[in-house]
């Protein structure tokens, strides 16, 4: 039994027999395993072989030399022959290839506790992430072998190379890595199973090891292994070691341990490794050739324990995986006592009626005699698994593969988990995690489900700290999944699969703690210390609210109030205040405070309203689309921290308010100043590098001394930056929530920095955006369409926009991305051109206008833009443009059409809230 090493150390799949052989070859290397290492046949000094007979080699009694069971790992009918044999043979003492310094564990084997799959885990003391597994499985010839030898007191050990050296593959004289078909000096890697199928006249190796081994009938339980090591000894002589030169000092100190065994127990020695080292182990070698093979074998400190395995981890053909495809049917057909294929077609017909499939007893009849006649008919003994998987199509899913498939994953690999007793030894951290798990009732299941997760319940608030813990430290036993959530966030959905290599994750988080909680803050804090970007603080204050470790906290909020007073660049801004944004809202949830945070998060916010439009000025196609991405995160993120987003009433930006300029070309603009002020009507701006700038040559500056915003307007107490009355904040219900309190009512300490004025100016920077022509197309029309979306733009702003983004003198690229921005992807873009036809007509009166040659360039922009839209919307689309401009010329639908009004009805809409609350499941302010 070879080591399975994990994906950090090699990749598994390099080799035909990594771990305990991955790949379809499963075992092909009947034991070839992480260890290879064999110098060729230099410094054996071996004499002729002795013969394969002895004590462990025939059928019959009068034998001598210990019994060598060569096997095929986890095949069940090398598991059977094994049984049998040391039935047969009653041994003394067995030896079962595994880590030698794993005796202390194997009588873990016989707990009640310990149900297999298992597996050996070993693990360098000062890097777990350095790591190996050994996986049995409930039809393994060694789990068989330590259980029999368990169960009737006979010492049982294993012989392999100590996981010391296996793990100290740093040593690059020692790694084995290289070619996955030839190794240097060392001639091709072959698959002796392949080698063996070819010889008998088989194509398909997998198909000759069933036939011959594991769909054999009784007999002599030893004749297999007979003729397996004489098979195995042939292509020694032929392949030496088969391309794996470190196989010769595996096996040197296998006969070192074989030695130690017989001169203790004498012959009566039972043996259980890979057909693959038979022969090496019947050569005849001196004691000191075989101890200066591992003499100077690097080292490395290494714990070991048992883990839980899993069936779909044995079917992995690379990372740890033994490379068998169908650890189910092998499990079935080493527990069935009989009859296995009327069985294997019973469990299929379950587990379909299960799942509403009409199966009958008349269609398992009818299965069976298909699979029987498939093997008659392929001159097979036994029908195998290719030709029940044939018989379950045609006759139980009637020819289809959709519910084939769920055969498949369910009883051809399954989702069994093993389990180990709490004895076995295990990390601090991981001892610290099982009880968890106990308490919040989170049981690990090798099977995908999903968990919802309501956080005004103390447990299920308790269950997502620890997995937003446990994805601090790396250990991903759960993701975060798209489910039912409310805008207050209290609700989440997980995604949990618990897989082997998780307990090698929780190994190497030990080094920062021996609880979950502790070692989260540990991490968090080093991780705080070690960041040099805004955005990757910013996300770690974020995971730390989402873990509730307000421990961490205050080291976090320092490294983030250092980092966001130094990073001048606005794109990091903008990147880094969403999470800020999310993580206030988090913490009026869970009830951590985020006064600190909403002092950053507000000072971000103030930043990127002054540095956003001169930051989008110039940038070619590629930064603009980023741009615009981050742009949208800004956008939302502003709405998060403003509660009162864009209802302030009569804000100075306001169109159609008294005190506020209209948009560019508006009739109603005023020639004045404002720090919102967009470009006049001729198109001039107000500065040679911003619209609306104060310093314009034209424009002298309001005063704007103390007490005044800077449009001039007295602010005063109770007045926001944008001279609106700002007063009490209040709440969705209009209930005065006043300083400290979130829109539930809840006490949420301090009221947040946020000036009520923050919708106001964000506004003005959409404003700017969307007006300033040295902005690229697709922000502008981005930003115009945020702006519509808030109810921002007047009665035919939007249209008067496009118009100008789309006018002759624009050229057709720079249209073609303000279109995008506008109406493109997935903003619903394709709804609003149906409904307000007078912005479909524009759209279309450009679209006919682009000149030939420009229209090939700008074609796949628009394509990309449309294709986004639904099948009736495009089609709708479609039919409106077919039909042509109605005769009152385009504009927004008439009060004429059906199902539409010509203004909206609040009173209407408002009765649709209660079932949007109930749908979303949001709380209903009183």
């Amino acid at each position: 039994m070879t080591p399975t090493p994990t994906a950090t150390e090699r990749d598994a799949s390099r080799a035909p027999d990594d771990g305990w052989v991955p790949g379809p070859e499963r075992d092909r290397v009947p034991d070839v395993g992480a260890e290879r290492t064999e110098p060729e046949r230099a410094g054996g000094e071996r004499t002729e072989p002795e013969r394969a007979g002895g004590f462990g080699a025939g059928g019959a009694g009068g034998r001598v030399g210990p019994l060598l069971l060569g096997v095929r790992h986890h095949g069940p009918g090398s598991a059977r022959g094994v049984r049998a044999a040391l039935e047969a043979a009653q041994p003394a003492a067995v030896l079962v290839e595994g880590p030698a310094e794993a005796d202390a564990l194997v009588a873990l084997a016989a707990d009640p506790g310990m149900r297999p799959p298992v597996a050996l885990l070993a693990h360098a003391v000062d890097d777990p992430g350095r790591a190996a597994f050994w996986p049995m499985a409930e039809f393994s010839p060694e789990w068989v072998a330590i259980r029999w030898a368990l169960e009737r007191g006979v010492p049982v050990r294993f012989f392999d190379l100590p996981a010391a050296h296996t793990l100290a593959a740093a040593d690059p004289t020692w790694s084995d890595e290289g070619d996955e078909d030839e190794v240097s000096g060392g001639g091709l890697r072959i698959d002796p199973v392949a080698e063996l199928a070819r010889a008998g006249g088989y194509e398909d190796a997998e198909r000759w090891w069933e036939d011959v081994v594991e769909l054999r009938g009784a007999g002599d339980p030893t004749a297999p292994f007979e003729a397996l090591a004489e098979a195995m000894g042939a292509l020694r002589e032929t392949y030496g070691h088969g391309g794996h030169p470190r196989d010769l000092v595996r096996e040197a100190h296998m006969r070192l341990r074989l030695r130690a065994a017989r001169k203790e127990f004498g012959d009566s020695v039972a043996v259980v490794c890979g057909a693959w080292h038979v022969p090496a182990l019947t050569r005849r070698t001196t004691v000191a050739a075989d101890k200066a093979l591992l003499k100077g074998l690097p080292r490395a400190k290494t714990e070991l324990t048992w883990v839980p395995w899993t069936h779909r981890r044995l079917a992995r053909r690379s990372g740890y995986g033994a490379g068998i495809d169908a650890p189910g049917w092998y499990g079935h057909l080493f527990a069935a006592p009989d009859r296995p294929v009327e069985r294997w077609m019973t469990k299929v017909a379950g587990l379909l009626r299960a799942e509403d499939h009409p199966v009958s007893s008349a269609h398992v009849i009818e299965a069976v005699r298909l699979a029987e006649t498939l093997a008659a008919l392929r001159g097979r003994p036994l029908p195998g698994l290719d030709e029940t998987t044939d018989a379950v199509r045609a006759v139980l899913c009637e020819g289809s593969d959709v519910p084939l498939g769920l055969v498949r994953d369910r009883l051809v690999v399954g989702d069994v988990l093993g389990e180990v007793p709490a004895a076995a030894p295990a990390v601090p951290l991981q001892r610290d995690l099982t009880r968890r798990q106990r308490t919040l009732r989170l049981k690990p299941e090798a099977q995908e489900r999903e968990v919802g997760l309501d956080l005004r319940k103390e447990t299920d608030g308790e269950r997502s700290r620890l997995l937003h813990r446990l994805r601090l430290l790396g250990v991903h036993w759960g993701e975060p999944a798209a489910g039912r959530a409310g805008t207050g966030t209290f609700r989440e959905t997980w995604r949990l699969r618990w897989e082997p290599e998780l307990h090698v994750q929780v190994a190497e988080a030990g080094v920062w703690g021996t609880t979950v909680e502790g070692a989260a803050t540990a991490k968090a804090e080093s991780l705080a210390l070690a960041a040099t970007a805004l955005a990757d603080v910013t996300a770690l204050a974020e995971q730390c609210l989402l873990a509730g470790l307000t421990d961490a906290l205050p080291v976090v909020m320092r490294a983030l109030a250092d980092r966001a007073a130094l990073d001048t660049d606005v794109a990091h801004l903008a990147q880094a205040l969403p999470a800020l944004a999310r993580s206030l809202r988090y913490g009026d949830v869970r009830g951590t405070g985020t006064a600190a945070l909403g002092e950053v998060a507000a000072g971000l916010a103030e930043r990127i309203c002054v540095g956003l439009p001169p930051a989008c000025a110039g940038l070619d196609a590629d930064a603009a689309a980023q741009m615009r991405d981050r742009l949208d995160a800004v956008h939302t993120a502003i709405g998060l921290l403003h509660e009162d987003r864009f209802d302030t009433p009569a804000a100075p930006d306001m169109p159609g308010s008294p005190a506020a300029p209209d948009m560019p070309g508006s009739p109603a603009a005023p020639d004045r100043s404002d720090t919102h002020a967009a470009p006049d009507r001729s198109g001039s701006h107000a500065a040679p590098d911003m619209p609306g700038s104060p310093a314009g040559p034209d424009r002298p500056e309001p005063h704007a001394g103390p007490g005044r915003s800077a449009d001039g307007a007295q602010a005063g107490p109770g007045r926001s930056d944008d001279g609106t009355q700002a007063g009490p904040r209040r709440s969705d219900d209009g209930a005065d929530s006043g300083p400290g309190r979130s829109d539930s009512g809840a006490d949420a300490g301090p009221a947040l920095p946020l000036a009520a004025g923050l919708g106001g100016r964000w506004s003005g920077v959409l404003r700017r955006l969307a007006g300033w022509d040295r902005i690229p197309g697709g922000l502008r029309g981005r930003a115009a369409r945020l702006l519509l979306d808030e109810g921002r733009l007047g009665e035919g702003e939007a249209a008067l926009l496009m118009s100008r983004a789309l006018s002759p003198g624009t050229p057709p690229a720079d249209a073609a991305a303000w279109i995008d921005g506008f109406v493109g992807g997935a903003s619903g873009g394709g709804l609003l051109l149906v409904h307000d036809e007078r912005l479909l007509g524009l759209v279309d009166a450009w679209l006919t206008g682009v000149p030939d040659e420009a229209f090939t360039d700008v074609l796949p922009l628009l394509r990309r833009t449309f294709s986004a839209y639904e099948p009736g919307v495009r089609r709708t689309l479609g039919e409106l443009v077919a039909r042509g401009p109605r005769s009152d010329g385009p504009g927004p639908s008439a009060p004429g059409v059906p199902g539409f009004a010509p203004a909206p009805d609040p009173a209407r809409a408002d009765a649709v809230l209660p079932l949007l609350h109930l749908i979303l499941g949001t709380e209903v302010t009183a």
